[in-house]
């Protein structure tokens, strides 16, 4: 009886004395704004190509006061605009996350699609047959990091996403965002049913101002005199692609004369293009409140800078013009952080900048330095096998693209005809594997066994998706890319550094000072945001967190 009634009066005792504890609990603590910046085809060592001429508080201030991920890379292929702003915010591939390329091929139908289509969406903004408009996150399957977020504020953040491309815009905001907005050829940013029914005053306010108009009427020169720009070849050379009603590829660049043969669309390839996105996010900022929340919560700003893809396809990445682009970047990047400072606080947003892919250098250009590369004629490869097949099958038109470096079959055509799908595959690959810059060609079905490098066979893995990859995968020697030795400017696609390594830096609250050389993948970015924000990482998130760059 004395036991029991010492037991009573030490729980008695053991709750009196939890329950005068102090509360030590508090609320989560985030940044107010959340910003990611993503720069379309920006390579890594852009950070430092142009560094000496960048300006204080810019792309120095993100490496002098923020994080730098010095080994970034893209784990997967292709890659390709719409698959890597997918990557970085659902944290996964397009094994996964179903975005298999800007445009792939449903499998089962032989449909194309392009990575947002939606012909359900109503155009917002724009006439009700535009199809720019006609656009929404219906074919991402994965769950984005801004979704996320909104889950977790039950729906109280604000997200919008803003890119001169609408893919760069859509894929980043994801499923649950107050608003996505990209830019139409008619001069006006626009947007779809899927958000909204009518532009906000603020959206319609700004197109009155016809800013792309304004800039391209001052034209386009150099931002300092042209022969202080020795990190680029001689500007007139034959590397580099005309604008339409030019006869060289060369400064001073006439837009205010080129609009009536180009369109106002002329300024997505102009680094006034850079400075018309900022200026709308800066917009989206004040109007939209965000990083004021008046509910407290943290918002989502999504930005992708779509100019330096369009400038690198055109004039090749030793252009002149790729460096003017990146010179003038950082300063209209040095712009929007202080308007940040003004308008959210220094030290209470968080950034991170990255890329979608990088480029490769010309491949013309780098032979002619005697280095190896060359081009893969795509549209004769696929002629030689069509040619071949039907030999053996007795079928025309059994391959129907060699899209994304991947060979699509007609699977309509060979289950209608019964045709032996296996021996179809093995004599599709033997051919191709004749071809001059051909290194490995693989059966998706088979890849796992392929005698591939590893680190090329994970990427090759991670990137199919069955229900709309090619059955077979290319890959192609360094420094070969579909085209001819006419093609100008550059592209990209492949598993190689310069497509695969990509800048990765953080800057603001909840950041640490410094740097990592550990290799980190395009898939960590969403694992690391959610982190930092206190929420569940995307539905078929495969990334891990970046834990040196959270200051805890």
């Amino acid at each position: 009886m004395v036991l029991k009634r010492l037991f009573i009066l030490w729980c008695f005792f053991s709750i009196f004395a939890l329950r005068a504890q102090p509360n030590n609990s508090k609320n989560v603590e985030r940044p107010k704004l959340m910003v990611g910046i993503m720069v379309d085809q920006m390579r890594w060592d852009y950070l430092y190509r142009y560094f000496d001429r960048y300006s204080e508080g810019g792309f120095k201030r993100l490496l002098n006061d923020g994080f730098s991920c010095e080994n970034t890379y893209i784990n997967y292929i292709p890659t390709i605009t719409a698959i890597g702003h997918s990557s970085v915010y659902t944290g996964t591939t397009p094994a996964i996350h179903g975005i298999a390329g800007n445009d792939f091929i449903i499998q089962a139908t032989g449909q194309n699609m392009y990575c947002t289509e939606d012909d359900s969406a109503i155009p917002v903004g724009t006439a009700v047959d535009n199809s720019a408009g006609k656009m929404s996150p219906k074919n991402l399957l994965a769950s984005t990091v801004t979704d996320e977020l909104k889950l977790a504020t039950n729906f109280r953040s604000k997200v919008i996403g803003i890119a001169i491309k609408d893919r760069g815009a859509i894929l980043p905001a994801g499923h649950f965002a107050d608003a996505a907005y990209w830019f139409d050829n008619s001069g006006d940013w626009i947007s779809s049913s899927f958000y909204m029914k009518d532009l906000p005053k603020w959206v319609k306010d700004f197109n009155k101002q016809k800013l792309a108009e304004k800039y391209l009427k001052q034209d386009w020169n150099t931002l300092y005199p042209i022969a202080s720009y020795k990190q680029s070849i001689a500007d007139d050379n034959p590397y580099e692609g005309k604008f339409k009603g030019t006869e060289k590829a060369i400064f001073p660049v006439k837009t205010s004369q080129l609009i009536k043969q180009n369109g106002l669309g002329l300024v997505a390839t102009t680094p006034y293009g850079n400075t018309l996105t900022l200026e709308l996010a800066k917009a989206a900022v004040a109007n939209e409140q965000m990083g004021n929340n008046p509910e407290g919560c943290t918002d989502f700003l999504a930005i992708s800078i779509s100019s330096p893809d369009k400038i690198g396809h055109q004039f090749a990445i030793n252009s002149i013009e790729v460096e003017d682009n990146y010179l003038r970047l950082d300063k209209d990047l040095e712009s929007f952080f202080k308007y940040l400072d003004q308008t959210v606080g220094e030290g209470q947003y968080t950034i991170f900048l990255t890329a979608d892919h990088g480029a490769a250098h010309n491949p013309q250009f780098f032979t002619d330095q005697k280095g190896n590369g060359g081009y893969f004629n795509s549209k004769t490869a696929q002629k030689g096998l069509n040619d071949l097949l039907k030999a053996k099958f007795g079928q025309e038109k059994i391959v129907i693209s060699l899209s994304n470096y991947q060979v699509h079959l007609n699977n309509t055509l060979i289950k209608q005809q019964n045709l032996d799908e296996v021996a179809i595959r093995s004599a599709a690959i033997n051919y191709l594997k004749t071809l001059e810059g051909v290194a490995f060609v693989t059966d998706m079905d088979k890849a796992s066994e392929a005698a591939i490098p590893a680190r090329i066979k994970e990427r090759i893995i991670n990137g199919y998706n069955y229900k709309r990859s090619g059955a077979i995968q290319i890959v192609l020697e360094p420094q070969w890319y579909s085209g001819s030795p006419k093609s100008t400017g550059t592209t990209h696609g492949n598993w190689n550094p310069y497509d695969s390594h990509i800048p990765l830096v953080w800057m603001g609250w909840g950041i640490k000072h410094g740097a990592t050389n550990r290799v980190t993948n395009m898939t960590d970015i969403a694992a690391t945001v959610a982190g930092l924000l206190h929420i569940q990482e995307p539905n078929g998130s495969i990334g891990s967190p970046i834990i040196e760059v959270l200051n805890k």
